[in-house]
């Protein structure tokens, strides 16, 4: 059993703390749950072996939000606020519960500006490094509605969605990228350790190295000695491409290629839709007018050339035709979202048809990224053990002329 320390408001806002015994942190949730109370904060006083607990660490430097911040805040004000809490009370306990630094900080000068008649849409536009322009936008309708409660329940079940969408993409990469480091690696020690030190044996002999053997050997001499100075180059070109790819036409341009890269633009297409499905529904089920829920989720979006789709979806809308008709016609979406955005506009569920495709595009999100990860992969090893093959072979090619010379 594991000690647990825990912060809980009950149905009528009470809030209270103490401590309980249970299996797990899922057990003592349960309990907690089981006695009308609901979790604000729980840890382990005693963790048991093998748990890993996390540190809450602030860079001095930084002022604003984390997304993980930003996430554990909105859903917490969230409980506060189903609780029965008011604004103020709710943004009050946050500041006495928070792990973190920066978040109290914040919020006690967002609480403090509310506190002086300031709407909290404004307070959080004042610091647009901490909240996106989504999440005031957001806040700004809800807050016109009355609804803040319900609206930051679904702020918080986005940016988790969100959260777990990228955190999908990115598990999926570090088995390609360990694997493409380990073989760079691999063939660095073995052009600049390895094939070096038979070159003392040809000169000895008299032989002159093939000319392959010849090649990989002043290969290896260049990334032994100037190894620095050609990271120093890659870096300046990696900064270079970057501000140059802020051109808006060369940009756009790149956008519309790597959309019709093989294999590469199935997971995009995915990835664009399941974003821009999942806020613009999620912006139309709180209230927000259909064209600044279009325009919130057009920069939402990375990729130039589906921006510039959504513009001309937003010029149709304001004209009286259809959203997805013009989002079809580009056939940069997939086509499964402009036909539940159809459905939507025909039933009058856009927002609910919206949210629909969102779960759809993140689940073909997670099947899109396992099957390349299954080509990747052993394209990888192939590509590498080929050119580790090669150098070897270039090496036993060079011992087969001695031999042949010694004949």
């Amino acid at each position: 059993m594991i000690e647990f320390s825990y912060l809980a408001v009950d149905k009528t806002g009470v809030v209270s703390k103490g401590t309980l015994q249970a299996e797990s942190e899922t057990a003592a949730v349960a309990r907690l749950r089981q006695t009308g109370q609901i979790p604000m904060l729980i840890s382990a006083i005693r963790p048991s072996i093998g748990q890993i607990s996390w540190l809450h660490v602030d860079l001095p430097l930084r002022k604003d939000l984390r997304h993980a911040e930003l996430t554990l805040i909105t859903r917490e004000l969230a409980v506060m606020l189903e609780a029965g809490q008011d604004i103020d009370h709710a943004l009050r306990f946050l500041v006495q519960t928070l792990p973190g630094s920066r978040g109290r900080r914040v919020l006690e000068e967002i609480r403090a500006e509310v506190r002086n008649g300031k709407s909290l849409h404004k307070a959080m536009a004042a610091r647009p490094k901490s909240f996106p322009h989504l999440y005031i936008a957001m806040v700004r309708a809800a807050e016109a509605g009355g609804d803040l409660a319900p609206t930051m329940a679904h702020l918080a079940q986005l940016m988790e969605r969100t959260r777990a969408l990228r955190a999908t993409i990115t598990s999926a990469m570090i088995y390609p990228a360990l694997l493409i480091v380990a073989a760079c690696g691999s063939i660095y020690l073995l052009l600049t350790s390895v094939l070096p030190q038979f070159v003392p044996l040809f000169e000895q002999n008299g032989v002159a190295l093939p000319p392959t053997t010849q090649l990989l050997v002043d290969i290896g001499r260049i990334l032994e000695h100037d190894s620095l100075i050609i990271l120093l180059v890659l870096l300046i070109a990696i900064v270079a491409l970057t501000r140059l790819l802020r051109r808006s036409a060369l940009r756009r341009r790149v956008d519309y290629w790597l959309l019709r890269v093989p294999l590469l633009n199935a997971l995009m297409r995915e990835i664009m839709a399941a974003r821009f499905a999942r806020i613009f529904g999620t912006l139309l089920e709180n209230g927000v007018p259909i064209l600044n829920a279009l325009d919130i989720a057009r920069d939402a979006l990375r990729n130039v050339e589906a921006r510039h789709v959504i513009e001309v979806a937003m010029q149709n809308t304001k004209a009286g035709r259809g959203l997805s008709g013009a989002v079809g016609g580009a056939r940069i979406f997939p086509e499964r979202m402009v036909h539940l955005l159809q459905l939507g506009e025909e039933t009058g569920r856009l927002g609910t048809m919206s949210l629909r495709a969102a779960d759809i595009h993140e689940e073909q999100v997670r099947i899109v990224t396992q099957r390349l990860l299954a080509i990747f992969v052993p394209v990888v090893t192939i590509i590498m053990g080929l050119v580790i093959a090669g150098i070897v072979s270039s090496l036993l090619l060079a011992m087969l002329s001695i031999n042949d010379l010694a004949q």
